[in-house]
């Protein structure tokens, strides 16, 4: 089945539920690997320079909450697939 074929099927709403829990689980990975980046570089930071920790800290909350709204719209997604 081309990629075409199951954009058509998810746009008429008929896409399996299975599928859509598959999609949203790889999806998660993203955001994961995502924070572990984040904070493995502010560990980094904050052991070579640890006078910059609140400045590394600081956009490392705000870069956090950026990678987490990916996990959520994906999550949403999922369930506008599924509905």
């Amino acid at each position: 089945m081309s990629a075409l074929m199951i954009a058509q099927e998810a746009a008429n709403g008929n896409i399996n539920q299975g599928l859509a829990a598959i999609g949203y689980g790889l999806a998660a990975i993203g955001p994961g690997i995502g924070v572990g980046l984040i904070f493995s570089s502010v560990i980094s930071g904050t052991a070579r320079q640890p006078e910059a920790r609140g400045v590394l800290l600081g956009l490392a909350w705000t870069t956090f909450a950026i990678v987490e709204v990916l996990a959520l719209i994906g999550f949403v997604v999922y369930f506008i697939a599924t509905a």
